[in-house]
């Protein structure tokens, strides 16, 4: 079964895919589901769910939180994680009998490793994140014994899939991305183009418009 577990929706403030859409093309991918998980709001993932009809594609609800310490993301979600702190985000999500994931690690987190050891997987590649960032994820994984996620963090309908997953065992989905064999798929990064588009259209929804000059500099930036 193949999956990307990191995809955003019209939920979230820096996207406009439509949750019709993305199963859509996660489909026409070859993808078996997808994990949605917009900022700060399980709004997109129940959506998309209800949508699906298809017993052979998945739709995972989910929610990347932003805390003091950086994202975490919650998978499984029946409810909005209401608090903002980490510490309680984590045992919200476990209340819910989610699982927690530390997306992109060594972009944006503070104290990486503290938080690192109470989640149960590590994304050890994101398709916004650099290869460094990425390799640092990995080892920080491999260290801690931590089993591994990876996602595109689309923004976009032409990133879903770019970051893939196969879980190889046959089990219920949520012991399947806990416990069994894995292999990532693919390992493709997003364009600049389309990382500037998305923070364009975020400085657009928060109507922060002085931030467009800048966003559009670095389609030229060496």
């Amino acid at each position: 079964m193949i999956f990307d577990l990191h995809v955003h929706s019209k939920y979230s403030f820096d996207s406009i895919s439509d949750p019709k859409k993305i199963i859509k093309v996660a489909k026409k991918k070859g993808l078996d589901g997808v994990a949605i998980t917009d900022h700060n709001t399980i709004k997109g993932g129940r959506k998309a769910n209800r949508i699906n009809k298809d017993s052979d594609f998945s739709v995972i609800v989910g929610a990347e939180i932003a805390t003091e310490l950086g994202d975490i993301i919650g998978l499984f979600l029946n409810e909005e994680i209401k608090t903002r702190d980490s510490v309680k985000v984590i045992d919200e999500i476990k209340a819910q009998g989610g699982l927690v994931v530390l997306p992109h690690p060594f972009r944006g987190h503070k104290n990486i490793e503290e938080i690192a050891k109470s989640v149960d997987l590590i994304e050890v590649f994101n398709s916004r994140c650099s290869f460094k960032e990425n390799k640092k994820a990995e080892e920080l994984a491999k260290n801690l014994k931590k089993e591994v996620a990876v996602g595109s963090d689309a923004h976009s309908l032409k990133e879903i899939g770019l970051a893939t997953v196969c879980f190889e065992e046959k089990n219920s989905l949520k012991n399947l991305i806990l416990n069994s064999n894995r292999k990532i798929i693919s390992k493709i990064y997003t364009s600049r183009y389309l990382k500037v588009q998305s923070y364009i259209i975020g400085a657009l929804k928060l109507k922060e418009y002085y931030k467009i000059p800048y966003y559009l500099s670095l389609l030229v930036r060496e």
